[in-house]
Order: C-alpha cells, then sequence, then structure tokens
C-alpha cells in the first residue's frame, strides 16, 4: 500500500467524527446526561486529530527530495503528538464539566433513546477504527495507529458512559452520571499520555526494540565466527522505516570487490529478519588502529597530524 494514498483513512476518520458528534450530541441534548456530552467533547477532539492526521499524512507521502533525503515520514510522529494533546485538554473540559455535573446534579430525560442513538455512534467508531488500526499495524503508520487507539478507545469509553446511564435509569442516583464521566476523563488522559510518549521517543531518535537489535546481533554472529568484527552499530525507529548503521571491520589485505560483496551479503540477511529496514554499513580494516577509535558518535581527534576530527563518510 502507497503512503501517499493512506490520506483516504483520514478522510474516512474524519468522516466517522462528524458523525458522531452528530450522534452523541442529539443524544445529549435528549437526556442531559453529562456522561453522554463527554462523550461528544471526546468526539470533537476526534475530528481535530482527524484533520491533522490528514495534514501530516499529506505531507508524510512526500517522496524524499534534496532538503528531506530521508523521507517526510517522521511528519507522522507531528500528527499523533498533537492527537495526544487534543486527548489531554479535552480530558480536562471533562473533568471540569463532570465536577460541575457532581455539584448540580440534574435529572436524565428519555434515556432509552439517547442511549440507542449512543449506541449507533460507538458502532461507526468501532468500525472505524479497526480499519485505521489494520491499516496502521500494516503500513507501519504511527499517525493511523495513533488516531485509531483514540477511536477505539472512544469505542470503551462510550461503553462506560452507556452503562452509567443505565444505572442511574435503574437505581435514580443521579451523581452516578458525572462520576462516570469523570472515570471517562481519567481513561482518555492514560491514553493521551502514552500517544505523546511515543510521538515523542519517535522524534527523539529511540533505538529499535531489543528484540529487533537482537535480530541484528544475531546475524552479525554469524560472521563473527569468522574472524569479522563490527562496532559503531546504531539504530533508529522512525515511524514506517527504521534505520540500522554500523562499521564492519575486516581483514586489510581484502580487496574492495570482496569487501563490498559482504556489506551486500549482510544487508540482505538483515533486510530478511527485519523488514523496513535501512542500512547503513562502512568497511574498516583490522588491522588499523583508527580503525579502533571511531567507534563514538563524535569522532575523536586524531594527534600529531593537526587535521582536527577524523572525518570519514560512514
Amino acid at each position: 500500500m502507497r503512503r501517499s494514498s493512506l490520506t483516504r483513512f483520514a478522510w474516512l476518520s474524519i468522516a466517522a467524527a462528524l458523525a458522531t458528534i452528530t450522534l452523541k450530541s442529539i443524544a445529549y441534548a435528549v437526556t442531559g446526561s453529562i456522561g453522554l456530552l463527554s462523550d461528544a467533547i471526546d468526539s470533537f477532539v476526534n475530528l481535530i486529530g482527524g484533520a491533522m492526521l490528514l495534514a501530516m499524512l499529506t505531507v508524510a507521502g512526500r517522496p524524499a527530495d534534496d532538503d528531506h533525503a530521508y523521507g517526510h515520514g517522521k511528519a507522522e510522529y507531528f500528527s499523533s503528538g498533537v492527537e495526544g494533546a487534543l486527548i489531554l485538554i479535552a480530558a480536562v473540559t471533562i473533568g471540569a464539566v463532570a465536577l460541575d455535573g457532581l455539584v448540580h446534579p440534574k435529572p436524565l430525560e428519555k434515556i432509552g433513546l439517547g442511549l440507542a442513538v449512543s449506541t449507533l455512534a460507538s458502532l461507526v467508531n468501532f468500525v472505524v477504527g479497526f480499519q485505521l488500526l489494520r491499516a496502521g499495524r500494516k503500513t507501519r503508520s504511527i499517525a493511523l495507529e495513533a488516531n485509531a487507539r483514540h477511536l477505539m478507545t472512544d469505542v470503551w469509553t462510550s461503553a462506560g458512559v452507556l452503562l452509567g446511564v443505565g444505572a442511574v435509569a435503574i437505581t435514580g442516583w443521579q451523581p452516578l452520571d458525572p462520576a462516570v464521566a469523570l472515570a471517562v476523563g481519567a481513561n482518555i488522559v492514560w491514553t493521551g499520555l502514552g500517544i505523546v510518549r511515543r510521538s515523542v521517543s519517535g522524534l527523539m531518535d529511540t533505538a529499535l526494540p531489543h528484540s529487533e537489535r537482537t535480530l541484528i546481533q544475531n546475524v552479525l554472529r554469524t560472521y563473527e565466527k569468522n574472524g569479522l568484527q563490527f562496532h559503531a552499530l546504531r539504530t533508529r525507529d522512525a515511524g514506517a522505516r527504521k534505520f540500522v548503521s554500523m562499521h564492519v571491520l575486516v581483514p586489510g589485505d581484502w580487496t574492495v570487490k570482496r569487501g563490498h560483496q559482504l556489506l551486500e551479503q549482510i544487508e540482505a540477511k538483515i533486510y530478511k529478519v527485519l523488514p523496513h529496514v535501512i542500512v547503513f554499513t562502512h568497511l574498516e580494516p583490522l588491522n588499523d588502529p583508527a580503525s579502533w577509535q571511531d567507534d563514538a558518535l563524535d569522532r575523536p581527534t586524531l594527534s600529531g597530524d593537526g587535521s582536527g576530527s577524523k572525518e570519514e563518510s560512514a
């Protein structure tokens, strides 16, 4: 699936948000439920998140250019980060409305109709959220996954609200409605923090998960048994792409052709165990002392030749 085609899922998210805002607003209007109002507020956040998703997927789908040689894929982290922040703002708003409801409880009306309309809105979110989550996992789109998880969380949130409103209908105890709304707000906070945390990790070039780094190291161990060595192994997760770089140390008397063939072989094996990866390798001679001094991110200053820091393309 081409990444430029993912924008259709953003339009689907926007359409779902508009539909659920309408349905949940109707449910609130006919019942006066604070819980249903909190649900409608959360759906409004979905609409803003869908618009942000559309904008960032459009940017992320652009091909690499001179100013963005690694592509534009990390734009997706801005979408997920903004959506996470909007979720937190919605949670604060819901909390304020719920607290007011606890202080000034109001009787609910036409509960049956309100529950039916809200249930329909939840079904819309579930179907759309499931589609977005599947597409996000397939394409490794963090923006789609973040939007999908918000929609799926909205489904469970709505289920909690429906239970709260139903409990009020059965028991007649009005404070149950705003109390459930407060629980909804707390759940939304947890979701928002998780999305923001993952977005920040991506923007900070966090390394690949331990399990994936282990797959790479297992490939390299098969060559170390034959006397080859590796260092300066670095990885980073950039949404749809994974980046791996390393220095490969071989006997100094090898020809360039033989070394190149080895690098091609190593890269092919890493591609096989770890899809969606881009591998950068740098060949060095085992018997050159300088080969053992450049495994840090910042290259050391070479002493004695007055040339300053070592500049050697990896």
